[in-house]
């Protein structure tokens, strides 16, 4: 079976690389160039977008950032899963948002902004601090402000009129501002769902970031209580959406209720823990479902943690023999990700000593999350965090 994906970074690499062992051919469609490449070897397959779809039988997305045109194009050839809808609404803050909303699914209250009205009228219904984001293009932490005062009201607004006024997206773009919501932690559940609407749902991971990226995912204990809650609204949005492949929800935990803060609709790098940590990782899953294959279990068969590798860095040989290192073959500059480190060991007590075996092993200055962090306290859900 033919497989192409939207995207051809690494989340199309690790799915090219769960499928083929189910005899599955991934090939990738690279957005910007129009090339169609070997998501492993990056190879050059040929030109064309409307080729690729004709010799695909199955259709997906490794990001939400595409252009409408192609995703209707994908979407008329009936073979494109999660579908254009899903894949919209995880692109846009606005769409996202009437989503949560309808599904009565609990999130932050928000005012969407256009003018510096817009702004007052925010101020006014959410107070300060406030949280910004561009509703289209933002991820890891771009096009994010923090307003915190009156003072700032000004400066700020100038900024983002700047971004408004400069956006590739025209007129399609806005702001979202969102009130600050002061969480214990942040906690992602990814799942799958398949067209006979059958799920498999990995355990809750909590996520540690740093200037807008995650650095660190960990799923090591198990909290019944927040696992039951977030399945629930997991399954609400996925049905909702008539979810097919693997979906991702971020929430905030508030004195032990569960928020949501927003979707994806695919793979996450919060669930690259699964490929060493879970009975069927969450790439092979995604293949599964959007190939109507049986889904796999998701089953957690080890404490994991996952670290990312982001930048120009070097890995030493140690740390090799104490995890598993996966290269995204992506040259590196500042704020990339060019690959991730996943712990795993039989206790949690043991991923402990592991992860604090490998943390001065790697720069401090490459790795500023990770040096100082009690990772026993973020096992026992003690720490409190701030928004990201």
């Amino acid at each position: 079976m033919n497989v192409l994906v939207l995207g051809a970074g690494q989340l199309a690499r690790m799915m090219a690389l769960a499928g083929a062992p189910l005899d599955l051919n991934v090939t990738a469609f690279d957005v910007t160039s129009g090339n169609m490449i070997h998501p492993v070897t990056q190879t050059i397959l040929g030109k064309g977008l409307e080729s690729g779809i004709e010799h695909a039988d199955v259709i997906t997305a490794e990001f939400e950032h595409i252009s409408p045109d192609v995703l209707a194009l994908c979407e008329d050839s009936g073979k494109f899963f999660p579908g254009e809808n899903a894949i919209l609404i995880g692109g846009d803050r606005r769409k996202e948002k009437a989503l949560l909303d309808n599904a009565g699914v609990k999130n932050a209250r928000y005012h969407i902004i256009n003018t510096s009205e817009d702004l007052d009228s925010a101020i006014k219904k959410l107070g300060f601090p406030m949280i910004l984001k561009s509703a289209l293009d933002g991820y890891d932490g771009k096009g994010q402000w923090r307003l915190k005062r009156q003072e700032e009201v000004t400066s700020t607004w100038n900024e983002i009129n700047a971004f408004l006024q400069h956006s590739p997206q025209g007129k399609r773009q806005c702001i979202i501002a969102e009130e600050f919501i002061s969480f214990d932690r942040e906690v992602s559940l990814i799942g799958a769902r398949n067209a006979k609407g059958e799920f498999e749902i990995y355990s809750l991971t909590e996520n540690i970031h740093h200037e807008g990226i995650l650095r660190l995912s960990i799923c090591a204990t198990e909290n019944e209580a927040l696992q039951n809650q977030a399945e629930v609204m997991f399954k609400v949005i996925a049905e909702n959406l008539n979810y097919v492949g693997i979906l991702a929800i971020e929430f905030f935990e508030v004195n032990g209720a569960l928020m949501v803060n927003e979707i994806a609709p695919r793979v996450h790098n919060s669930g690259h823990w699964t490929q060493q940590g879970a009975e069927v990782c969450q790439f092979e899953n995604h293949l599964r479902a959007i190939c109507g294959l049986p889904l796999g279990s998701a089953k957690q068969i080890r404490p994991s943690a996952m670290i990312n590798i982001v930048g120009d860095v070097k890995i030493s040989e140690h740390i090799m023999r104490l995890a598993h290192v996966h290269w995204y073959n992506k040259s590196p500059r500042p704020g990339r990700k060019i690959g991730h480190i996943t712990v795993c060991e039989k206790t949690t007590e043991q991923l402990i000593e592991t992860f604090e075996a490998i943390i001065p092993l790697l720069e401090k200055e490459q790795f500023p999350a990770l040096h100082g962090i009690k990772i026993r306290e973020h096992l026992t859900l003690k720490k409190k965090d701030e928004h990201p």
